[in-house]
């Protein structure tokens, strides 16, 4: 049985490196695959702490966490593809939609 600590150390790698992407990243497309690092980073930890501790909510609160992620990115992924046609391009400072 693999320990809880690695489990939680891998969580806060994935997240560490998804909050990298968010924060270094300028391409959108990027930026929602660091997202989803983030997701499952979490999820991991959700997974983990209920096997750990004998509870399927854990594993309950990462299945809604899937379901809110896959509805996230049909959003996003949406919103992407007018802002490509309209803007011919993937740069979040060019993909701006307030001037100021």
């Amino acid at each position: 049985m693999v320990p809880l600590g690695w489990y939680v150390s891998l969580s806060i790698v994935l997240f560490v490196i998804g909050a990298a992407g968010v924060l270094l990243r300028r391409n959108i497309l990027v930026v929602l695959m660091s997202l989803e690092l983030l997701l499952n980073s979490v999820n991991i930890n959700f997974i983990a702490f209920g096997h750990y501790h004998a509870d399927f909510r854990g594993q309950i609160f990462a299945i809604f966490v899937i379901a809110i992620t896959a509805a996230e990115v049909a959003v996003a992924l949406g919103i992407l593809v007018a802002l490509v046609r309209n803007r011919a391009t993937l740069k979040i400072d060019d993909v701006t939609l307030m001037k100021g």
